[in-house]
């Protein structure tokens, strides 16, 4: 849609061609449905925040950045809102609104929508495109393609990988899509026990061997498979590379803000006040109701201990476990939980100035078809946007 409205506002005739029944059916679901525009952050926050291939997007970024995404929605009528972590929604809350603007602004620009109608190839000749052969065995000609097919994560909105087969049949190379913004998979039985349990404002620690792979402070979810939430998928576009050879340790710090020394001061106090209580029914000040029975459990203390018995020992191996609550991280769920796909179109086959294909003359591409992702917090949108605008205004 970014790169349609772009190449009509250079004064193109533009047509959409989206095999499903509406527009922006992958953007409707992004954010929990209340889509994540961008991300308000400086430059630099956009650039560290890419995972794969971040000195690709300089000129698309440079191009058109996340102040100017923001100032769109604005003038189009969406009122947007910047939350922690300077990430940007409408302030209404639904991406059915940002939906809106885009459908308003291709209708303002004359593109021509098609809806039910799929590709099924690229029509070239001589390195040359002509145009987009159809699944009804109809063609239509033109002088230039955007492919912005998307990746191969959640399929049921139409990101089914067509994008990787149509470059690749007219010799682009493709990196291996890979899940990426993912949840985790853990070995410890003890996980699942705690499923459902939303902690925040802890910080995950990832290590292979005594190398830390990933120490970030956020939110996190346990569910029946292992790990998930902001935190988690964020952490798997960072270690999945290295969780697909081996395990990786991962421990919870679940009160960062404390140091052990304080923890213990802390721990002292709460034992005081509860010294003829058994340990099960006295962390309560501490800990969430659901984690308690396993966090002791850990511990190896007996649960029903009463508090004034407790050794010094004791107290500071429960210390070193909510600094340090411990688990294994075995693998990656699969796509159909992914926000977003790892690999695609090889960029060193794109010009990064333009988008256009270094193979075929009049071929650009934009977003997630290409080998381009970033953690959460809305740069996996503004990829989206700065690459659909250069690819769009690069047509000449």
């Amino acid at each position: 849609m970014f790169a349609a409205i772009a190449a009509a506002g250079n004064g193109h005739l533009v047509l959409l061609l989206e095999k499903n029944e509406k527009l922006g059916k992958k953007l409707f679901i992004t954010g929990k449905g209340r889509c994540n525009i961008t991300n308000a952050g400086d430059m630099d926050a956009l650039f560290t925040s890419v995972t794969t291939n971040r000195k690709f997007l300089y000129s698309a970024f440079y191009a058109f950045d996340n102040f100017q995404v923001i100032d769109f929605f604005n003038t189009h009528g969406l009122k947007t809102k910047t939350e922690r972590g300077n990430r940007v929604f409408p302030v209404s809350d639904h991406s059915s609104d940002v939906i809106a603007v885009l459908k308003q602004a291709l209708k303002q620009a004359g593109v021509k929508v098609r809806l039910y109608t799929e590709a099924s190839g690229l029509w070239i000749e001589e390195q040359k495109i002509r145009g987009v052969f159809l699944k009804n065995g109809k063609r239509e000609e033109c002088d230039a393609v955007v492919l912005a097919t998307g990746g191969f994560s959640y399929q049921s909105t139409g990101s089914t990988g067509d994008g990787y087969s149509f470059a690749k049949e007219c010799g682009h190379k493709i990196i291996p899509a890979e899940p990426s913004l993912v949840p985790c998979v853990t070995k410890e039985p003890y996980i699942k026990k705690m499923q459902g349990l939303s902690l925040k404002n802890v910080r995950v620690v990832i290590r292979k061997d005594k190398k830390i792979l990933f120490d970030e402070f956020g939110e996190m979810l346990f569910t029946h498979f292992g790990v998930s939430g902001p935190l988690i998928l964020s952490a798997s576009s960072l270690v999945g590379k290295e969780l697909k050879k081996q395990n990786l340790f991962m421990t919870i710090d679940l009160k960062p803000a404390l140091t052990k020394e304080q923890l213990d001061l802390r721990l002292l106090r709460d034992f005081e006040k509860n010294k003829n209580r058994q340990l099960k029914n006295a962390l309560h000040g501490l800990l969430p109701s659901k984690m308690m029975p396993v966090f002791i459990e850990l511990s190896g203390i007996d649960p029903d201990k009463k508090i004034n018995e407790v050794t010094k020992e004791e107290r500071n191996c429960l210390i070193d476990l909510l600094k340090a609550f411990p688990m294994t991280l075995t693998g990656l769920r699969d796509f159909d939980e992914a926000i977003i796909t790892r690999g695609g179109i090889c960029v060193k086959e794109v010009n990064p100035s333009t988008m256009e294909s270094k193979q075929i003359s009049g071929l650009y591409f934009a977003g997630e078809v290409l080998d381009l992702d970033a953690v959460t917090g809305g740069f996996n949108l503004q990829i989206a946007w700065s690459t659909g605008y250069l690819a769009g205004s690069s047509i000449e």
